[in-house]
């Protein structure tokens, strides 16, 4: 009898794609940036090529040409984010689609407050005080809503208790992301920043290392980063409002007088925007007021020009008759889409089934509700305009 033997050899792994790289990369970039993520996990091959500059690049061009609103609340111990598309033009009382539920992270007191994306990025700041210590630890936390990455920086240690501000920008020149980070001192009966540092991101090993500010100043919350400059507001002696410029690339700061150029102070309710590439100023132009309401009459825009020589150009708009109807509650600017629409989200509600568009040019208002989140019972609720997903990994 004939016993015929049939061996099996193991499968082989493939080192390549049956399809071009560049097939590759179009098919991936149209996917939302939670599928690569999940993509990343399902093979070594693919992880390579889902890391590579060139495909992040691309997939960000594409997300650049789609930005989104960001929606973010706090949770029991989390912080939930949602995303929707960013609606052009919107109808009046029209709805935006349902928004995509992203990633969740570790709640802080202090992590969606006024802080601005970075790309598709957050940073935020976390506080240890263990028994026993004298001195309080602050982790700098970068986190990505699309992707659910986050990473924790090295420690910053402060025996101040006054708490430690920390900012992230981009250097599209080195193409690199950094984080500025700062120490809140009380020095001569007035809070300043000191121990100014800076820590590349995506270096072998992550460390901080110091750089010189020439300007005592007591640093905010209030921050953006356009073209490589991260810019934040600040208070410094005589200079009752300024604007602090940090350049990324020469790691050298630059200070602008807000206060001798306008003739007012900035107040609560400004918001740092980019107009088409530059520092914009968005306020009410009550500067008792630090939120914005139906008694609200205009709103101005103050746009920086040219920040060595401290030249500023104003833009008021005033509000039409219809706004005290539509607005009937405290509201806080999101920030601006294009150059000609405001949006404002509702600052006390719990969770805001709305936000309000305010065309400049056209003087129209729109409230577009969010339509999903109407039922939700949070302690608080963020909204963010041109929001882009970013799929770097960090």
């Amino acid at each position: 009898m004939n016993v015929s033997v049939q061996t099996f050899s193991p499968p082989v792994m493939r080192s390549s794609l049956p399809i071009s790289e560049d097939l590759v990369f179009e098919i991936f970039s149209r996917l939302p940036s939670k599928a690569i993520a999940r993509c990343r996990c399902i093979s070594k091959l693919l992880a390579s090529m889902l890391v590579r500059q060139d495909f992040t690049e691309s997939f960000l061009t594409k997300s650049c040409a789609r930005p989104q609103l960001l929606f973010a609340f706090q949770y029991d111990s989390e912080v939930v984010f949602f995303s929707s598309p960013q609606p052009e033009n919107p109808e009046e009382n029209s709805y935006v689609v349902a928004p995509s539920q992203l990633a969740c992270f570790p709640s802080s007191h202090r992590l969606f407050y006024t802080n601005t994306p970075t790309g598709g990025f957050f940073c935020y700041v976390v506080e240890r005080i263990f028994e026993g210590m004298k001195d309080s630890e602050y982790v700098p936390v970068i986190c990505n809503p699309s992707t659910g990455q986050s990473l924790n920086l090295p420690t910053l240690k402060s025996s101040k208790r006054f708490g430690v501000e920390s900012y992230l920008g981009y250097d599209p020149v080195s193409k690199e992301f950094k984080v500025l980070s700062m120490e809140t001192s009380f020095v001569s009966g007035q809070y300043i920043s000191v121990k100014h540092q800076v820590l590349t991101l995506g270096t072998e090993k992550l460390s901080w290392r110091m750089v010189e500010c020439c300007i005592p100043h007591n640093s905010s919350r209030k921050w953006i980063c356009i073209s490589g400059v991260l810019y934040y507001t600040a208070r410094a002696g005589n200079w009752s409002s300024m604007v602090v410029c940090f350049d990324l690339n020469s790691e050298k700061f630059t200070f602008v007088n807000f206060m001798k150029a306008s003739g007012k102070e900035m107040h609560g309710s400004t918001t740092l925007i980019n107009n088409n590439g530059k520092l914009g100023l968005l306020m009410s132009e009550d500067t008792s007021s630090d939120y914005i309401c139906g008694a609200s009459k205009s709103l101005e825009l103050w746009v920086l020009r040219d920040a060595g020589k401290n030249e500023w150009s104003e833009h008021v708009y005033v509000l039409p008759p219809s706004w005290e109807d539509v607005v009937s509650e405290y509201m806080r600017i999101s920030g601006m889409v294009g150059t000609n629409e405001i949006v404002l989200a509702p600052l006390f509600q719990n969770v805001p089934p709305y936000v309000i568009y305010y065309n400049v040019e056209r003087k129209t208002i729109r409230k577009v509700g969010i339509q999903v989140m109407e039922g939700l019972q949070v302690k608080r609720f963020y909204t963010f305009v041109n929001y882009v997903e970013d799929v770097k990994f960090l």
